[in-house]
């Protein structure tokens, strides 16, 4: 039973051959076929996608000329339906089927994407037309992850959610490391707006992929269709907040993207313009910590069966904003430079995969099912919410005091993350908890739950 008070639960279940789950990523892609079809899809669509974040930029750069106006307006425009959508989003995924979800979603993108190639060949591509597929794939995109992540609690039992998200994240970094050295060379090769065609098709791929998944999701009651949407937004923003482990790690999280994007923006500038650093050695040190980010994904439920999901979190929390601080102490000579950059890059790329997935999974275990999408989609609201006023900060605090002391300022507000975290239980949570039986924390007076939650 999980509490709030640092109460020692019960150690995690055992499998049905007996023997205790396993924390490597590989053996639950191998039991659990209906997981391991997800986990294909998504890092297929996300190979795909790592080119798009290459090619769709210098389609509008290189093919339309874009001026820097419009490539901000083209950059806003991904995080719109964040902002727009972030919190009905999860109401409108609870009310069909994940898996019809997810395969409309990737359905829908191919087309999407598919349409700038064609565009571009038929010599009608303009500006508008990559404002309103960035829209709208960030659309999809937000539908898609938020149900991704209620749906995998269905697809795994619940003592292989954190093997299960730890493979989720092993995708993300080793794509996000090496996919943007393919995006270059396939632009290289087709053009930057044809190149765009092999994201087209890796979400057709996903989207036959997922739809072989044979659980469809969650049966949806006839009475969730006449519920009022902001009821069941509040419903979601309650539950988020209603545990203390939950709200903890949300305040954090949203803190520490708040503080991350704050030294995002000034990053390559610092290593630019203060420290003096070449194209080659500033691709070498971003590359460490991409390194380092896989390496994490592949540790982070070992460690976490070590020494628990709280303090993991609160590890990973510290490192990731300690990491600006090892930033800002960097000088001369190059070659110390190179190394406390290195020793940066590896707690920056490390931190992140061990506080995320550790996040993603008490969340999923501490929500009642019935309201896991209307968190996920919340907690999506705050944290990416929070990037677009990063970015004014951090190039506004660049602007006033220098690169070197937005990073530190930057870390500050990660570590108040951190601090936040650290007060609140999860310090002493030494195992994964299960869901408690009760009433639920969270809902409307319209609400009838047909799942037990967490108490606060």
């Amino acid at each position: 039973m999980a509490t709030d008070e640092g109460e020692t639960p019960a150690p995690p279940e055992k499998t049905d051959d007996g023997h205790r789950p396993s924390s490597r990523p590989w053996p639950v892609l191998r039991r659990h076929p209906d997981f391991r079809r997800l986990f294909v899809g998504n890092s297929t669509s996300l190979l795909g996608s790592s080119v798009t974040t290459v090619a769709l930029p210098l389609t509008a750069v290189v093919h339309l000329n874009a001026s820097p106006a419009q490539m901000g307006l083209l950059g806003a425009a991904a995080l719109l339906p964040h902002l727009v959508l972030g919190l009905p989003a999860g109401v409108w995924v609870d009310r069909m089927p994940y898996r019809r979800t997810l395969v409309l979603a990737d359905l829908a993108q191919t087309l999407l994407l598919g349409s700038v190639p064609v565009a571009a060949v038929l010599g009608v591509l303009q500006m508008w037309h990559l404002y309103v597929v960035m829209v709208l794939t960030g659309v999809c995109g937000l539908f898609e992850t938020v149900t991704a992540q209620s749906f995998t609690p269905l697809l795994v039992p619940r003592e292989q959610l954190l093997p299960a998200n730890s493979a989720l994240m092993l995708s993300n970094t080793t794509v996000a490391t090496t996919g943007s050295a393919l995006g270059g060379v396939l632009v290289s090769l087709l053009t930057a707006p044809i190149a765009i065609a092999v994201d087209a098709v890796s979400f057709l791929l996903a989207g036959l992929c997922k739809a072989r998944i044979r659980t469809p999701g969650p049966a949806v009651a006839a009475e969730r269709h006449e519920r009022h949407l902001r009821a069941d937004i509040l419903d979601g923003v309650r539950a988020l907040f209603a545990h203390r482990v939950v709200r903890a790690t949300t305040l954090a999280a949203t803190l520490g993207a708040l503080g991350g994007q704050i030294q995002n923006v000034v990053l390559v500038l610092y290593l630019v313009r203060d420290l003096k650093l070449s194209p080659a050695a500033i691709g070498v040190v971003i590359a460490i910590g991409g390194v380092a980010g896989i390496l994490g994904a592949l540790v982070v439920a070992p460690i976490t069966q070590r020494i628990g999901p709280g303090r993991s979190f609160v590890t990973g929390m510290f490192l990731a904003a300690v990491s600006g601080l090892v930033l800002a102490a960097a000088g001369s000579p190059l070659s110390l430079t190179l190394a406390v950059l290195a020793a940066a890059q590896v707690l920056r790329g490390a931190g992140p995969s061990l506080y995320s997935v550790n996040q993603q999974t008490l969340r999923q275990l501490l929500t009642v099912p019935a309201l896991l999408s209307r968190v996920n989609a919340t907690w999506r609201f705050l944290v990416y919410g929070t990037q677009p006023l990063g970015a004014l900060l951090g190039g506004l605090l660049g602007s006033l005091l220098g690169l070197r002391a937005t990073l530190v300022i930057g870390s500050g507000v990660m570590l108040l993350g951190t601090a936040i975290a650290y007060a609140s239980p999860l310090r002493s949570l030494r195992e994964l908890p299960a869901q408690e039986h009760g009433d639920d924390p969270a809902p409307s007076r319209s609400t009838t739950p047909t799942t037990p939650t967490t108490r606060p």
